[in-house]
């Protein structure tokens, strides 16, 4: 329910700042809002929000109303990382640490070996970019909830490759 609240707060101040903007000219200086958050934090906050509810699916395209062809490494990670997922029972905030941690070492591979170039290539990164987040917001969890979350979060991310590259 804190979450919801606090997204929303985060939401409404961020489209009211952005009318203000319209209007005036952009401040260089960080301004305080009401609860105490600057808007460079609040703005990451919606971000995150952003990243973690899987809106790169409105964002990410077909090839011409087909999949993509994604290099096998590409395809091998993300096959690799949605296993670790469905394996693992994490517990406690350690066990998500632990969790991201791995996760983290499989992303890395595919960023690494990624052999993909043009249009397919940009709409990986489109993919790419929410997991990142998600598996480096996984590392800093300070809750057993907050990690739940984030890692169906990252499952539902994965799963989603599959409707767009082969």
């Amino acid at each position: 329910m804190k979450k919801t609240i606090l997204t929303t707060a985060i939401i409404s101040a961020l489209l009211i700042g952005c009318n203000e903007t319209k209007h005036k000219e952009e401040s260089t200086e960080t301004v305080e809002t009401t609860e105490g958050v600057n808007k460079h934090e609040m703005e990451e906050m919606a971000a995150e929000t952003h990243s973690m509810n899987n809106a790169w699916v409105n964002e990410i395209k077909l090839d011409n109303g087909s999949k993509w062809q994604a290099n096998m490494e590409t395809t091998e990670g993300v096959n690799k990382m949605l296993s670790l997922i469905k394996a693992s029972d994490p517990k406690t905030v350690e066990d998500y640490h632990t969790l991201a941690s791995k996760l983290n070492e499989d992303k890395n591979v595919v960023i690494k070996k990624c052999t993909m170039k043009g249009p397919s290539h940009d709409n990986l990164h489109v993919f790419l970019h929410p997991l990142i987040e998600k598996v480096e917001a996984l590392g800093k969890v300070s809750t057993a909830e907050e990690g739940s979350e984030i890692t169906a979060s990252i499952k539902e991310n994965l799963e989603g490759y599959y409707n767009y590259f082969q």
